[in-house]
């Protein structure tokens, strides 16, 4: 078992820490091995569940889970990560949010953070003239390593088991077709950075007030995700608040999305959290 897990109900799902066949432990210590071998292995960051994300990404086929960790730290050096992490500042993070609002805010019942996205209220020409696709995407990189790094731990404190994927409503009210083209090259390098470089850190998924157009969208963007991804993603129109409701406590979900929530200046600005000891 994990350590630190004070949840008395706590079973881990299978492929986790705690809950890993002969066979799946055998790949574990082999993939270990080979990357201390080769002096690929990061110690501070390489720690048995990130590698088990690797492998359940690849159905733990060592071979293959090296191949895309060897990749993934390639792209940390060409993309800047760790400069990133410790440099980057948002500062149009107010102002984007009123034309591509995009934010963590507290926890779904089962301890994930819950991360909202609102496409449709996506104006591109007022959003680039404030921001930049490059910036937006250096944004999402800095907001999957504070995940990785302080959401998720904390949640996982805060649960008493470990945490490791998000909750993400995405909402599609007032999407335009035309808007989404316009897009289309940066959602796609944010769905590759998500599946390619964070694997298995998405939880549930909530398409919300999807149009009757959504199809085609659709037909655009299912292939270039895996169909484990594509099997967590729950499509919905705008009968969509019980759904919401029976995964993320009222209290935790935001007014506009029928939930309880109103946070000082707006939940999308809040940040709210375990992960945030002043909210």
């Amino acid at each position: 078992m994990p350590e630190g897990v004070t949840d008395p109900n706590y079973k881990p799902l299978p492929g986790r820490l705690g809950n890993l066949t002969v066979t799946q432990q055998h790949a574990l210590d082999k993939f270990r091995k080979e990357l201390q071998d080769e002096e690929i292995f990061v110690p501070e960051r390489m720690d048995d569940a990130l590698l088990l994300r690797f492998l359940r990404a690849r159905k733990f086929d060592v071979a293959k889970a090296k191949a895309m960790i060897v990749s993934f730290e390639q792209w940390r050096k060409d993309f800047g990560v760790d400069d990133l992490v410790k440099n980057f500042d948002f500062k149009e993070k107010a102002e984007v949010d009123k034309y591509y609002p995009q934010y963590y805010h507290k926890i779904d019942k089962d301890g994930r953070p819950v991360y909202v996205e609102r496409l449709g209220k996506l104006d591109i020409p007022k959003l680039y003239a404030i921001t930049t696709q490059e910036r937006q995407l250096q944004r999402l990189v800095y907001e999957y390593e504070k995940n990785v790094n302080e959401r998720l731990p904390a949640c996982s404190k805060a649960v008493g088991h470990p945490v490791e994927t998000s909750c993400t409503i995405l909402d599609l009210q007032g999407v335009s077709i035309s808007n989404f083209y316009r897009v289309k090259d940066y959602v796609m390098s944010a769905a590759a950075i998500g599946q390619d470089r964070y694997p298995e850190s998405m939880g549930k998924f909530y398409i919300i007030n999807a149009p009757w157009a959504f199809s085609t969208v659709w037909a655009f963007i299912k292939p270039w995700l895996d169909e484990v991804t594509v099997s967590k993603i729950d499509i919905i129109g705008s009968g969509y608040k019980d759904k919401l409701l029976a995964q993320i406590p009222p209290e935790n979900l935001p007014k506009e999305f029928g939930g309880k929530c109103v946070c000082p200046g707006g939940c999308s600005l809040s940040d709210a959290g375990p992960w945030n000891t002043s909210s």
